[in-house]
């Protein structure tokens, strides 16, 4: 059986991180989700896979190449343009000639996860099998009605009250190649795609049987938005072993799990608790704190007496002196100013909530940082609110406090006396 991974989409939720990188390719554990979610295909048993891709499509195709590298066969269709998942799925008919295995590529899945469909849909012979799990918000995605372990009905992202179910579609399915003939029979849905949903749905109504398979919920993650980059970020690392292969300097303390990589340096005095991720070439302390369930990327410079705390720093960002981060993710080539706080806890306790596409969404977290696009720069003692994003290549001023959102390629700056 071969895997066909949805990898189209632009991840308009997670801007300001996806402008210049797909959300596939954002690091949570020291590795692209895409690249967890194909090594969880593979440990399953399934070494072969098509990767439909649109969205920035040459960045993905250049990290994993033909799959060598991860051990598997990949290739790629390129999706014109977005309309859907049905209209993505079609493009693997010429690819797969039985049974195959589909995954939404934003997963973060366990092995476990995918060996219980195939294992399902080999023992019951279904059209289809599908992957259902428990959701606190079922509104959020397709809500699925069962009657004995078999899907009657699939409701794309319903009202908010108007459903009794909290059982989603989980976006993990084993197909026959007969969906194709109804993916050609589909329409376009309201919003303008179509579905394939509603292919399952075209199924249902010529009675063919599809069995759901409820996966743990633990094992189990969306990234919609970008506080679900925090959440990834700490299961990944919960799965990490220690490994030190960086220079680590006399009076460097590391306790639990943690990854050092070739050619980094730990400086005298820093202190790193795991689980914590450090990529290549990066250059950390002296006398710092780095707290758990923290991924650094490559070439990152984290400097004297700073705490980084259950956040995600990308490749080449620097963390100038006597700054914290915490709850935060942070692009590439960012600077942050000596002395620069992002702010993670409201002063009243409440939960956080941030604007995800010109909607203003409850994380329903009391501890969230901010999110920094690339190229940011920060100036000195500047003060970032809890809940802020921030778009790339904007600048931030000297003690500036930000309390609001900022768009991309902005300036702000501490209006002052010139006495």
């Amino acid at each position: 059986m071969k895997a066909v991974v949805l990898a189209a989409g632009e991840g308009i939720r997670l801007r300001p991180l996806t402008l210049n990188k797909p959300k596939h390719l954002l690091p949570v554990g020291g590795k692209p989700l895409l690249e967890h979610l194909l090594l969880s295909i593979k440990a399953a048993g399934l070494n072969e896979a098509l990767i439909v891709v649109h969205y920035l499509a040459d960045q993905i195709k250049q990290y994993f190449g033909d799959g060598s590298k991860i051990g598997m066969k990949l290739e790629y269709a390129f999706q014109k343009e977005v309309l859907g998942t049905a209209d993505a799925t079609i493009l693997a008919k010429p690819y797969v000639k039985k049974d195959f295995l589909l995954v939404y590529g934003d997963l973060l899945i366990t092995s476990n996860t995918v060996k219980l469909i195939l294992q399902s849909h080999k023992k019951l012979k279904s059209s289809v099998s599908m992957a259902v799990v428990y959701v606190k918000h079922p509104e959020r995605y397709g809500v699925v009605k069962l009657t004995d372990s078999y899907v009657t009905d699939i409701i794309e992202k319903p009202r908010s009250g108007t459903v009794s179910t909290h059982i989603a579609n989980a976006g993990i399915y084993a197909f026959s190649t007969n969906i194709f003939e109804k993916i050609t029979q589909t329409q376009m849905s309201p919003r303008g795609e179509r579905e394939i949903t509603d292919s399952l749905r075209l199924l249902i109504q010529d009675q063919q049987s599809i069995s759901a398979v409820q996966i743990p919920r633990e094992e189990w993650h969306d990234v919609g938005r970008p506080w679900d980059l925090l959440e990834a970020n700490k299961k990944a690392l919960s799965q990490i072993k220690s490994k030190v292969v960086g220079q680590i300097e006399d009076g460097a303390h590391i306790i639990g799990p943690v990854e050092v990589a070739e050619g980094t340096r730990v400086r005298s005095g820093a202190y790193i608790e795991g689980p914590v991720f450090i990529d290549e070439e990066s250059d950390i302390g002296p006398n710092c704190f780095i707290r758990p369930y923290t991924s650094i990327g490559k070439e990152v410079r984290v400097g004297n007496a700073c705490e980084i705390k259950n956040s995600i720093l990308m490749d080449k960002t620097r963390v100038g002196h006597l700054s914290y981060v915490g709850d935060s993710v942070i692009g590439e080539d960012c600077n942050l100013g000596a002395g620069t706080i992002t702010a993670n806890y409201r002063l009243d306790g409440k939960t956080i909530k941030m604007s995800v596409k010109d909607e203003i969404v409850d994380s329903e977290r009391s501890k969230l940082g901010v999110i920094i696009g690339d190229q940011v720069k920060t100036g000195i003692n500047a003060l970032l609110m809890p809940g802020v994003k921030i778009g790339s290549k904007s600048w931030i001023g000297p003690n500036v406090v930000v309390d609001e959102d900022v768009s991309s390629n902005d300036f702000l700056l501490l209006k002052q006396s010139l006495k």
